[in-house]
Formats: C-alpha cells, sequence, structure tokens
C-alpha cells in the first residue's frame, strides 16, 4: 500500500469514527473505574468508564468533547479495549504510546496502526494520545486528571 493510499485510509477512519463514535455518551451500568483526561493545549477532555471484572475488561465508554482526532482515538481505543486483561490493556497503551509518539514504533497494535497516520499531523499527536493516557489513569486508578503535558 503506498503512502497516499495510507493517509486517505487515515482520513477515512478518522472521519468514521468522529461522525459515529463508538461507545460515546456510555457509561457501562457497573463501571467500577473512571479516569478523566485533559489536553490544556487544545481543550479536548475527555472521561472514561471501565466495567472491570475478574481482571477483564468487560465494558467501556467515553464522554467528552475533543478534536476529530482525538474522538476518533477514543473511539478506536474503546472498540480495540473491550474484552481485554488489564494487562493486554495495558501493553496495548504502551504500543500505541509509541505507534503515537515515534516514527518507527514496534508493537502489535492491530488495525490501530491506521492512527499511524497522525504523523502527518505533528502538532495533533497530543490529540491522539489524550484517550490512551486517560485510559492508562483508569486502568491505575488514577485519580489526578490524565493530561497530555507535564505537570
Amino acid at each position: 500500500m503506498d503512502l497516499s493510499n495510507i493517509r486517505e485510509l487515515y482520513e477515512e477512519v478518522i472521519l468514521d469514527h468522529n461522525r459515529n463514535p463508538r461507545n460515546f455518551m456510555v457509561e457501562p451500568e457497573g463501571a467500577n473505574r473512571h479516569a478523566h483526561g485533559y489536553n490544556p493545549v487544545c481543550n479536548d477532555e475527555f472521561t472514561v468508564h471501565l466495567k472491570v471484572e475478574d481482571g477483564v475488561i468487560s465494558d467501556i465508554g467515553f464522554a467528552g468533547a475533543g478534536c476529530a482526532i482525538s474522538t476518533a482515538s477514543a473511539s478506536l481505543m474503546t472498540e480495540a479495549i473491550k474484552g481485554k486483561t488489564e494487562a493486554e490493556a495495558q501493553a496495548l497503551f504502551r504500543n500505541m504510546h509509541n505507534l503515537l509518539t515515534q516514527e518507527d514504533a514496534a508493537g502489535d497494535v492491530g488495525k490501530l496502526k491506521v492512527l499511524a497516520g497522525v504523523h502527518a499531523y505533528p502538532m495533533r499527536i497530543k490529540c491522539a494520545t489524550l484517550p490512551w493516557h486517560t485510559l492508562r489513569a483508569a486502568l491505575d486508578r488514577d485519580s489526578e486528571t490524565a493530561t497530555t503535558e507535564p505537570v
């Protein structure tokens, strides 16, 4: 697949998940992990809700507002995380963080690899990583607001 096809696929996926975000405005019944995330650079703000049972993420949802990239990243994340163990979700966070922040990152991310297209828009990398930082905060039961900026 050539570079123009990859970019076209990236834009198509971002637009689809932004217009029709999956698991959006959903707080699963029985959710027992929650985290708030905020990107002060562009004012993206999300809350992630997890229902974790016996170490498995049985349900996930998110609420908030953000740009097309952050919303699409959150939507794709919820689809990828549901049904994973906490350890698998932490590993996927690390792989996604590497994919989004490094040009030649290794690690299995499956169909989420389409988000590597964010490298064409360096100022938007933090938009794409915000939902993932918020997920990690929920997994870690961190009550501090997850952010893309150093504190």
